[in-house]
């Protein structure tokens, strides 16, 4: 007999994905299915390039299909297609730009860039196609811990964005000195974060990040008031008195309508690389304790280590520079955590229903 079709996506009803809790039938990620004689090959798109169990799917998909009586070899290939998670709040899209994630901080000195350009480039070494805007305009330090110095140009009226190591950047860096000072109010702010969206050739995106400024002020308020944002994430440092500020920054967003994506512990904990003791600086474990408090997911914990530092100076994040160091590792599974939030997201907005008129 030969291989059906239906045996096949039913076998494949066994496969779940983890996040999601459907099988990757029901969700619609099996695409492509070709049965040559006893071949079987098909195709599983997920919907983040950024899944660390992706080989375990396939995998798994794989051996399941080989148990189909007559199938005599099976070739799994594996795509990623990111959904909008975006929540319906009133403004129109970015064109191209399928999800606004803004990383921030109720205060400064936490480590909230570096997490921010460090994410940023693990979704780029996942595959995804990912853009920065360095929102922080009275303190624009994404091109130095990214080693850029350029002046932008335009193309067809639209600011052509900076790119290094596959990541497109705009930054209020790129048109000032490097010691000129940004002496704006608030309708200022404003015009030039409009900007930033509207008004620069950004193209396709799976994820633009946007690094905030520390605290609650002008320019957060001015993004949930100008784009759909598909959610934020907050860094914080384990001490009481980053808790603290946290904790304001949060309600923030919730205030403004800005989905919480979670919560980063930076600075978590430090290993002695000359003993491998472990001390705990700052304490541990406080943002995971707030994250369960304030009922947002925890993304995870990234240790002091000096080569962050080093990197940031020198403009080669460590996720570049060292991918197998347990910190990078950490800065990987926090990306990885945050793809899935925005994976769950997108599935749990409401679906859009057109009514068509009958005459």
């Amino acid at each position: 007999m030969p291989v059906q079709e239906s045996a096949v996506l039913d076998a494949l009803r066994a496969v779940k994905d983890p996040d999601l809790h459907r099988d990757i039938v029901t969700l619609g990620f099996v695409k492509h299915v070709v049965i040559d004689g006893g071949r079987v090959s098909f195709t599983i798109e997920l919907t983040t390039p950024a899944c660390p169990v992706k080989d375990q799917m396939r995998d798994q998909a794989r051996d399941i299909v080989m148990k189909i009586p007559d199938v005599t070899g099976v070739d799994v290939a594996m795509s990623a297609q990111v959904r909008s998670a975006a929540p319906d709040q009133g403004r129109a899209p970015v064109a191209g730009i399928r999800n606004i994630i803004a990383v921030g901080a109720g205060k400064g000195g936490v480590g909230k860039t570096t997490v921010a350009v460090n994410l940023a480039m693990a979704l780029v070494k996942c595959g995804g196609r990912v853009g920065m805007i360095d929102g922080d305009i009275y303190g624009p330090n994404v091109p130095i811990m990214l080693g850029m110095q350029t002046q932008l140009t335009t193309e067809g009226g639209k600011i052509v964005p900076a790119q290094k190591y596959g990541l497109k950047v705009i930054s209020i860096g790129f048109l000032t000195g490097d010691d000129a000072p940004v002496i704006w109010r608030g309708p200022m702010l404003h015009g030039v974060i409009r900007q930033f969206f509207q008004e620069v050739a950004w193209g396709e995106l799976d994820y633009l990040i946007v690094d905030m400024p520390p605290g609650t002020g002008d320019v957060a308020l001015s993004i949930s008031q100008t784009v759909p944002v598909a959610g934020a994430i907050a860094v914080t440092t384990p001490q009481q008195v980053s808790l603290a500020d946290t904790r304001r920054a949060v309600r923030m967003y919730q205030k403004l309508n800005v989905p919480v994506l979670g919560l980063i512990e930076n600075m978590g904990y430090f290993v002695c690389p000359a003993c491998e003791h472990e001390s705990d600086i700052f304490g541990r474990g406080g943002g995971e304790v707030l994250a369960g408090e304030l009922e947002v997911a925890f993304l995870g914990r990234i240790p002091i280590y000096e080569p962050i530092r080093i990197g940031s100076d020198r403009g080669l994040p460590l996720i570049l520079s060292e991918p197998d160091s347990p910190a990078a590792k950490a800065f990987m599974f926090v990306a990885e955590n945050a793809a899935a939030q925005i994976s769950i997201a997108s599935y749990r907005k409401p679906a859009t229903i057109q009514l068509t008129s009958v005459r």
